[in-house]
């Protein structure tokens, strides 16, 4: 690779690229080029001889945050692979620039077929389904099969890739953190992450665990069977909460009314039954009365496997955090808690 020196042996081989080089491939970060706007800077798509069309994440300048969450992300995602998890290509750490290069996934996100009314009809009972396993497969991994026990902390429908077979990668591991092999939990001061997303013991305490990894799954599982965001009900008249919709219509042995009406008629009735039974497991208020991602794969790989009756799911009333802890966006939001005595 001549254009590329390795970073460290333990970075599994990590390409490191001049800026020259990244400008060359993106055409000097053209407007054409790109490809959207992540939570620390715009991604566009490049041209690597190595490796074909590229996805290059551009760490915006202005980011305070940034540099602790490239340089996190960096050392991360280069130790994980799996088939579920976005593949890291290489990197670029010039000046103030800070580039992290993806394998391109042509499909881009789940959110974009999910939530256009034209192009959910593509993502059928058998392929929602299938991207429904290759996430759990990939959370199990980063929280049990991995040489790192990783919690990624902002598990949501836009970090969900898809590539051109519509295998779902996970992406965005900015704020994702390595736990210690005994630990179960965590706490921080700055809570970071995605409203409708989060879980109340994260969002109230800043604290985070594989059960945290877990609720925001839930989320996403329902989101993927109903074809809403999360987001959208608390403008609704149904619910103020897609996880208290879903719960009422369990409530009322109704849940076959939740599934997409562009896939309702056609998808495997007993696997949507088990998957939105196993949704509600995940958003469940306290965190020990959530399963596991091993309980999580059993449950909706095995058919003849018991589910457990779910508990009221957390903000079934009410799912939002009060928006005057931060001045941020309605998706995306910061709260700094009080540290303790």
């Amino acid at each position: 690779m001549s254009s590329a020196s390795l970073v460290g042996k333990d970075d599994m081989k990590l390409g490191k690229y001049s800026l020259q080089k990244i400008r060359e491939a993106t055409n000097n970060f053209h407007e054409d080029n790109k490809l959207g706007e992540g939570g620390f800077g715009p991604v566009f798509k490049g041209f690597l001889a190595e490796f074909g069309d590229v996805a290059i994440k551009r760490l915006c300048r202005r980011s305070s945050q940034g540099l602790e969450e490239f340089m996190n992300e960096l050392k991360l995602i280069a130790n994980l692979q799996h088939k579920n998890l976005v593949s890291l290509l290489g990197c670029c750490v010039e000046g103030e620039e800070k580039i992290l290069i993806y394998e391109y996934m042509p499909n881009r996100s789940l959110d974009k077929f999910l939530f256009d009314p034209s192009l959910k009809v593509m993502l059928d009972g058998s392929i929602r389904f299938g991207i429904i396993e290759g996430i759990a497969q990939g959370m199990l991994y980063l929280h049990k099969y991995s040489r790192l026990k990783v919690i990624h902390r902002d598990l949501k429908v836009s970090n969900i890739l898809l590539d051109q077979e519509m295998i779902p990668k996970i992406s965005d591991f900015g704020m994702a953190r390595i736990f210690g092999t005994d630990q179960t939990q965590a706490n921080t001061n700055r809570v970071v992450g995605t409203y409708g997303y989060m879980s109340p013991e994260y969002v109230i305490y800043g604290q985070f665990s594989e059960k945290s990894d877990v609720f925001s799954f839930g989320v996403l599982l329902l989101e993927i069977l109903t074809g809403e965001r999360n987001s959208n009900f608390s403008m609704t008249e149904i619910s103020l909460s897609l996880l208290g919709w879903a719960y009422n219509k369990w409530k009322e042995g109704r849940m076959l009314e939740l599934i997409d009406p562009s896939i309702r008629e056609t998808c495997d009735a007993n696997k949507a039954t088990r998957s939105i039974l196993v949704a509600l497991l995940c958003v469940q208020e306290i965190p020990k009365d959530r399963p596991t991602m091993s309980n999580i794969v059993a449950m909706l790989s095995n058919e003849t496997l018991s589910i457990p009756e779910p508990k009221e799911p957390a903000f079934r009333s009410s799912w939002q955090p009060q928006h005057e802890l931060n001045g941020s966006s309605k998706n995306e939001m910061t709260i700094s808690l009080p540290e303790p005595r």
